[in-house]
């Protein structure tokens, strides 16, 4: 589980593991964040003929002004008409190839296991979570998407194979509601009772405190401050190819959106391995002192 309990260990000892250790959430970005540009791009965009896959946004962002549609639906519905267009109806089995050619950034697939470990070693059950407006459909067919707990993207409503509806819609501003799910462990989408239900934040699973968020760019704002301005940390990641990227990343910091900019490289011993270190040791220190305090209680 999570890169650190080997496949042969007793439940009953992966379960007292995870009850005694103290759970804390990476909660990641995927374009530009974890691969080195958007997920369509790899291949699923220039199936349709185009030559430029910024040929595609641009119509896209002309139907969102034309209509004044929500950019994200728009996109959506737009790759849908374009291969319904074409003949090919969109089907789940159509995303994994484009899910297999994703490019991932320098070190991302043993990341995991590397932070497991690391936190394993500071008493923290480390868990990892996707919140993208890319599609779930395409992550799920990458190398990584079992090390995620949960992966929340958008994807479609299929009827007889075929999509027919958007099923999920995972917009700019309406990302921060997953990270209202993570922090109460109401992961199920459509449970929205329990996610509106007051729980003290001391008694809330996973704390802000314990939480991490790693993006690339200004649609991200939203989710990076929310975490920042609750106690836990944002990162800002930039491909140090891109001047643009990098600029962002500076801006995220200048604005007081993230707490830190770092490369998008998660090799071994890299400025982003080296920095979530230190925030996990920063999060094993916060947590001995509450268990400390808590004795006086």
């Amino acid at each position: 589980m999570h890169g650190f309990i080997s496949a042969g260990t007793p439940i009953r000892t992966v379960r007292a593991i995870i009850t005694f250790m103290k759970k804390a959430a990476i909660l990641y970005d995927f374009d530009k964040t974890l691969c080195t540009k958007d997920m369509q791009e790899y291949s699923l965009i220039p199936s349709l003929g185009y030559e430029s896959p910024r040929v595609f946004w641009d119509e896209v962002t002309e139907l969102t002004v034309r209509y004044r549609m929500d950019g994200i639906s728009a996109y959506l519905y737009h790759l849908q008409k374009k291969f319904t267009e074409q003949g090919s109806p969109v089907t789940k089995d159509m995303f994994i190839k484009p899910g297999r050619q994703i490019e991932l950034y320098p070190g991302v697939e043993t990341w995991f296991r590397r932070i497991n470990d690391y936190g394993r070693k500071a008493g923290l059950f480390i868990e990892h979570y996707i919140i993208s407006s890319g599609m779930k459909e395409i992550i799920e067919n990458t190398s990584i998407a079992d090390e995620f707990r949960k992966i929340y993207a958008c994807c479609y409503y299929y009827e007889n194979g075929i999509a027919v509806w958007p099923a999920q819609v995972v917009n700019y501003t309406t990302k921060t509601q997953y990270i209202f799910r993570i922090n109460k462990q109401v992961l199920d989408e459509s449970d929205d009772r329990s996610l509106n239900e007051y729980v003290d934040p001391k008694h809330r699973p996973i704390p802000f405190t314990r939480m991490v968020y790693v993006a690339d760019g200004i649609t991200d704002v939203p989710c990076m401050r929310l975490v920042k301005e609750y106690g836990g940390s944002s990162v800002a990641v930039y491909n140090p190819d891109s001047p643009k990227a990098v600029n962002t990343a500076k801006k995220l910091i200048d604005d007081g959106r993230a707490n830190y900019m770092v490369k998008a490289d998660y090799s071994e011993n890299s400025d982003m391995e080296q920095l979530m270190k230190r925030i996990i040791d920063h999060m094993k220190a916060d947590a001995e002192l509450e268990d400390l305090e808590g004795q006086y209680r």
